[in-house]
């Protein structure tokens, strides 16, 4: 992408600005988390993850309005960030650090890997994805000759699916099944499997899903060392709960919270979700796309 005329790559942002971005962002989310109000950290939020983040402060805050008695504070360390090299705008990187989520709770360690987004010259640092992911998990990332990290194009040619087609792809295959592009697993077949099996005696179920990969919500992609890439990218899905005559769907609290309309016969849930995944090089042995992490929450409902 070219901005008034910036054709130099130059990296997305010097180490020094991507700490300042985490640290900024650590501190909004806990006084957002504390308070559970929503405003606290709009500021440092974008793309699928403000829409999880806000939609679930909101929700959060209208259960206990006092704020979260049970609060404690995020930590986020042992960063390191990968930066790639860009032009014009927007620019962004990922910081990849280790939580303190897993700690003294029996959790197999983690990484939080974030990655801002700044879409132009006078804009602050936005995360706008978050995925969870094992310390081995994530494949070795190619670096260029001057060490930093490989963006790729959404275009992707080089890969068995171009970032910019992931969301697409992904919302096709939950509702058909079809293309059989990504690799069994929890996120893919076993949910496909699971909606297509859902029973309960009096409601029937629905379900539309959507690509999100316009604007906040595009996928942000890097080059790993095998030809490879490793590739944020989001979607949006919809579960409708119709109920039989004389049966009224289950609103749970965190759903009422976000709820318009008045629950009858019918009960329609709105959840954004990201998906952190490797895409293999076209033309490889095995290549199908693998889901490392999905991210989803709640962010509408609506009764009829």
């Amino acid at each position: 992408m070219t901005v008034h005329g910036e054709r130099e790559v130059v990296p997305a942002a010097k180490k020094s600005e991507a700490a300042r971005a985490l640290k900024d962002f650590t501190a909004a989310y806990n006084a957002a988390d504390k308070a559970y109000d929503p405003a606290l950290d709009a500021d440092v939020v974008t793309g699928s993850l403000g829409a999880i983040n806000q939609a679930g402060l909101k929700a959060r805050h209208r259960i206990e309005p006092t704020g979260n008695a049970r609060h404690q504070p995020l930590e986020l360390t042992d960063a390191r960030f990968l930066i790639p090299g860009q032009a014009g705008w927007p620019r962004w990187f990922v910081a990849d650090t280790d939580s303190n989520r897993d700690e003294d709770r029996g959790k197999q360690d983690t990484r939080w890997l974030l990655a801002f987004v700044k879409s132009g010259p006078d804009a602050g640092w936005k995360a706008a994805y978050l995925s969870v992911v094992a310390p081995g998990q994530v494949p070795a990332l190619a670096k260029g000759g001057d060490g930093r990290a490989e963006p790729v194009a959404a275009d992707g040619p080089g890969l068995a699916v171009a970032p910019r087609d992931l969301g697409t792809r992904y919302t096709q295959y939950l509702q058909k099944g079809a293309p059989d592009v990504f690799a069994p697993g929890a996120a893919t077949s076993q949910w496909r499997d699971a909606r297509l099996n859902t029973r309960r005696a009096g409601f029937s179920y629905q379900y539309v899903d959507q690509p999100l990969d316009g604007g906040a919500y595009a996928p942000l992609g890097l080059a790993t060392e095998d030809g490879g890439a490793l590739v944020f990218f989001s979607s949006r899905h919809y579960e409708r709960q119709t109920a039989a005559e004389g049966l009224r769907p289950t609103v749970d609290p965190d759903v009422e919270a976000l709820l318009t309309g008045e629950v009858r016969s019918t009960l329609t849930k709105e959840r954004v979700s990201s998906q952190l995944v490797y895409v293999p090089k076209k033309g490889a042995g095995a290549d199908r796309v693998t889901v490392l992490n999905r991210l989803p929450g709640l962010t509408s409902a609506k009764g009829s």
